[in-house]
């Protein structure tokens, strides 16, 4: 089993696991649906928050929906 490698910039919580290829392919204990890639450390916190912004702005939009969904519900 591959050693992996767990970092912190003292706010966000990362895993690196080495992939195959070359480089991590990161998660995050605070998130589970965080999943990215990254060739650096500095890279990976880069890319993890951006993916997290990704997963931000989704589960607004999904929210949004959910709740226009809800509120048609209640008008039938």
């Amino acid at each position: 089993m591959a050693k992996s490698y767990t970092v912190s910039d003292g706010k966000l919580v990362l895993v690196l696991h080495p992939a195959p290829e070359g480089g991590y392919t990161v998660t995050s204990p605070m998130d589970p649906e965080l999943i990215t890639e990254a060739e650096t450390v500095a890279e990976a916190f880069a890319m993890a928050k951006d993916a997290l912004r990704a997963l931000a702005k989704s589960r607004a939009r999904l929210n949004r929906r959910l709740l226009l969904a809800g509120s048609a519900r209640g008008r039938a």
